[in-house]
């Protein structure tokens, strides 16, 4: 496969990804308490929202990338 093909499969199979969970989603520690040797953290999740337009752009560079790739072939 040519680097043109491959970078439009990557961008296919991102776009999808970002359609199926529609964020990133990671574990914060904070800390709650701090008394002198005494600390309390507590562990929030982040995240990150990937709009589905973002998705969507991905996919169809990905398919232009492509197409584009077998007419000069």
């Amino acid at each position: 496969m040519k680097p043109r093909s491959i970078t439009g499969l990557v961008l296919v199979a991102l776009g999808v990804l970002a359609l199926a969970y529609q964020g990133i989603t990671y574990p914060s520690k904070k800390d709650t308490i701090d008394l002198g040797p005494l600390t309390i953290t507590t562990q929030e999740k982040k995240t990150i929202p990937l709009p589905p337009i973002l998705g969507v752009f991905a996919i169809v560079g990905g398919v232009v990338l492509m197409v584009l790739d077998r007419r000069k072939a």
